[in-house]
């Protein structure tokens, strides 16, 4: 190994989505445990970091890329403890893990966005990109989505439209709060304590 290896610039990564990669219960869904059952396979590989892909709870519009909850596992992959058991064990491996962490856009279901809907008043309300319509009632602009048609999703009870690059239950985070970034960097804080 050079001298001046640095795994995250240098190293072999392996991303890995969980539900397909290894099912240590026979549930048909891969989970946490499977991953950890594999990792002397990926050490064999020459693996120096593994890249999960989102691990977290979502209500699965988007493969998981729609968070419901930054600070928990998603049920159908395991436990806190499953995870935290993989970190210990790829550790003894030399092994990294990195966790895809969606940080421009929350689940619809999210409670920032559950409370950021209930009024232009609530304090998460800025949490997200809502616009007025224009005088016509239309979207304030002709943003697209990614995925095709509007960005902007319009929201009946508030009168308002909400912003989302991606899905309509993907609604975009508003980067300017500081709130916003704040709570990001609590929930990086979060993770960075699990190993």
């Amino acid at each position: 190994m050079k001298k001046d290896f640095l795994w995250w610039r240098d190293g072999i990564i392996y991303q890995i989505y969980p539900r397909s990669f290894a099912d240590s219960n026979n549930d048909g869904i891969g989970d946490l445990l499977g991953i950890t059952g594999k990792l002397d396979y990926l050490q064999d590989l020459g693996v120096d970091a593994i890249w999960l892909s989102p691990i977290y709870p979502s209500p699965d519009v988007d493969f998981g890329y729609d968070v419901a909850d930054y600070t928990d596992i998603n049920p159908k992959f395991g436990t806190m403890q499953d995870f935290e058991q993989l970190v210990r064990e790829a550790k003894k491996r030399h092994i990294h893990i990195i966790l895809d962490l969606v940080l421009n856009h929350t689940s619809d279901q999210h409670p920032w966005f559950v409370e950021s809907r209930k009024s232009k008043d609530n304090p998460y309300h800025d949490w997200y990109l809502w616009h007025d319509p224009k005088p016509d009632g239309s979207e304030p602009n002709n943003w697209a989505a990614v995925f095709g048609g509007s960005g902007w999703e319009f929201d009946p009870d508030l009168g308002q439209y909400y912003y989302h690059m991606f899905y309509p239950a993907q609604p975009d985070l508003n980067w300017r709060n500081p709130a916003v970034r704040q709570a990001m960097l609590d929930i990086f804080r979060f993770w960075l304590k699990k190993g």
